[in-house]
């Protein structure tokens, strides 16, 4: 796997979040299979100039302020790209719902401008990081990362373009920017109620270097139209919160606060639908969803090494997984670098409605 990205020059939109950031790191981990370049393009010009200082010494690491809704700069940047690591998107929910018009732009037209440029561009591979929100979405960011993964397996059936396209879908990466875990690390500093807005809410988890281990190795997988899951651990959201009250807090002050489910919002998460399952390919460490409709995507042999079966019997719903215990959620509380998005010291996340 190492050296397969040896040499290969490397596009990353959304470098400067916190998959694109890491993944950065990660890629230059080998100094013997380095890539020989990586251009990181992001709309965030703050964050684009504190990446590109990190890298000043690099002469690997390029970034570029950019919006991937503009299809021009898109075909400038792909010239001569070997593979595309497409992260950028608008993630949060609330934001999506509350301006459904930009997500359409960004996570739907912004894909398209993507498969475009690299099509134009002969870019070897696309992967597209999706979301469990896309699988029978409630909201309007999980609708637009559905028709995202739409997109993405459609342009592998126009037959005068030779780039593979392929999608992953991520549970929940624990610490990124507006994930649980740093808000209730913040009521707990703060000395307030843990806000738990359901007993029974469970979820799909992955730690970020989960996350970049997923997309690096699914590259190397894909051969077109596939969706990739990793898998991966449950939570229940409450011993989520009495373990964290545990580790970092005092029973006494930290208690928990039902708050109730938001508009939308499911108790549970879903990565597999029982329609998928049944073009489903188990592998060692991932599920791989065949494409429906793949008699029109090439002729494409989905043979994968480490398989272990196919057609999956149940659904992929975090209901219905074994959950962690407390002494297990001990330990990925102890993961390196889960905190690092505390600094912005948020301790709650509101819905639309809740500012009424």
């Amino acid at each position: 796997m190492k050296s397969y990205y040896k040499n290969k020059k490397i596009l990353i939109t959304g470098a400067c979040g916190t998959i694109g950031s890491k993944l950065i790191e990660k890629l230059l981990l080998d100094k013997k299979n380095l890539p020989s370049l990586i251009l990181g393009i992001d709309n965030n010009e703050n964050s684009i100039f504190i990446e590109d200082q990190k890298y000043l010494d690099n002469k690997i690491v390029h970034f570029q302020l950019s919006d991937i809704r503009d299809k021009s700069q898109m075909d400038d940047h792909f010239n001569q790209i070997d593979i595309v690591f497409h992260l950028a998107a608008l993630k949060h929910v609330v934001v999506c719902e509350k301006s459904p018009q930009d997500a359409v732009m960004t996570n739907i037209k912004g894909i398209q401008n993507i498969i475009e440029a690299s099509m134009n561009n002969k870019v070897s591979k696309v992967i597209f990081t999706s979301s469990d929100k896309a699988v029978n979405p409630t909201n309007v960011m999980g609708a637009s990362k559905l028709m995202g993964e739409r997109l993405i397996t459609a342009a592998n059936s126009v037959s005068r373009c030779k780039t593979i396209f392929s999608s992953i879908r991520f549970g929940n990466v624990l610490g990124s920017n507006g994930s649980v875990i740093p808000i209730f690390f913040n009521q707990i500093n703060q000395q307030i109620p843990i806000t738990l807005t359901s007993e029974m809410m469970t979820r799909f988890v992955m730690t970020s270097e989960d996350a970049i281990d997923l997309i690096l190795s699914s590259t190397i997988f894909s051969k077109g139209g596939e969706i990739f899951i990793s898998k991966m651990p449950v939570l229940n959201i409450k011993t989520l919160a009495e373990a964290m009250i545990s580790k970092f807090g005092n029973k006494k002050v930290n208690q928990i606060k039902i708050i109730g489910s938001k508009p939308g919002e499911k108790e549970y998460e879903e990565l597999m639908t029982s329609e998928e399952c049944r073009r489903t390919i188990e592998l060692k460490k991932t599920f791989c969803i065949i494409p429906a409709l793949s008699s029109i995507y090439r002729k494409i042999n989905y043979r994968y090494k480490d398989e272990i079966k196919k057609n999956i019997s149940q659904p992929y719903i975090s209901s219905k997984e074994k959950k962690l215990n407390k002494k297990e959620i001990y330990s990925l509380l102890d993961t390196q670098g889960l905190f690092d998005s505390r600094m912005f010291n948020q301790n709650r996340r509101y819905w639309p409605g809740d500012k009424k």
